[in-house]
């Protein structure tokens, strides 16, 4: 049986208490990426998203189709524990992402972010309406309803950073809401730098001061105590 230290045993100040990741928080990262990305419609999707071997496109295409699959393991009736939701992943090019979400290049950028906007709508539906208690298989552990929203904001404003880069557009996301998505799933990063940059850092993408950088391998999935 665990052994629970009395606080007097443990003097230090309690951390506040953490403001959970939510459905609202995945349609406000989704508007704000499509915004910041609608200014770069004209622009040559086929550049390198940042750090990535994937390009502008195929990384918003791989964004939209994690957020599709978020709310697919949130839908069945008898959810997931033990695996994601059997729908065939395939690759356009070798090098390019796993994904079931191809959009026609034809259409236009504009009809990729359509397709984003959709990705999130879906993900904040299934949020939304899935029970606090629901618990569905990610890879990294099996994960509740705020994990998957947590997951969703994080995929929209890394990815969008990566393809902001890739487009020459500046991308600046709101400090409250990364810090939502890094309680959530990055709890081991420093609580007392900036969010943004944090959320980078904790991703493999930055350098934060008195932080080297760091390589990402995992976020914390399981539902936090």
């Amino acid at each position: 049986m665990a052994h629970h230290h009395s606080y007097s045993e443990h003097p230090t100040k309690p951390r506040p208490a953490r403001e959970p990741a939510t459905a609202a928080d995945v349609e406000q990262a989704v508007r704000l990426a499509v915004a910041t990305l609608t200014e770069a419609l004209d622009a040559d999707w086929r550049a390198p998203a940042g750090g990535l071997e994937w390009d502008c496109w195929e990384t918003l295409e791989h964004t939209a189709d994690g957020l599709l699959a978020y709310a697919t393991q949130l839908a069945p009736a008898r959810l997931p524990l033990d695996g994601y939701v059997p729908l065939r992943w395939q690759r356009d090019r070798p090098e390019g992402p796993a994904s079931v979400v191809f959009v026609d290049r034809a259409v236009g950028a504009a009809g990729l972010l359509q397709t984003l906007d959709a990705g999130g709508g879906l993900l904040a539906a299934m949020v939304r309406t899935a029970a606090p208690q629901a618990r569905a298989f990610h890879a990294y552990g099996v994960t509740d309803p705020e994990g998957f929203a947590a997951m969703g904001v994080v995929e929209i404003l890394v990815h969008t950073h990566d393809a902001a880069t890739g487009l020459g557009l500046p991308w600046d996301p709101p400090a409250d809401l990364c810090d939502r998505a890094l309680a959530r799933l990055f709890p081991e990063a420093p609580t007392n730098t900036d969010r943004w940059p944090t959320l980078l850092w904790s991703t493999g993408r930055t350098e934060l001061p008195t932080h080297g950088r760091r390589t990402f391998e995992r976020w914390h999935s399981e539902p936090l105590p």
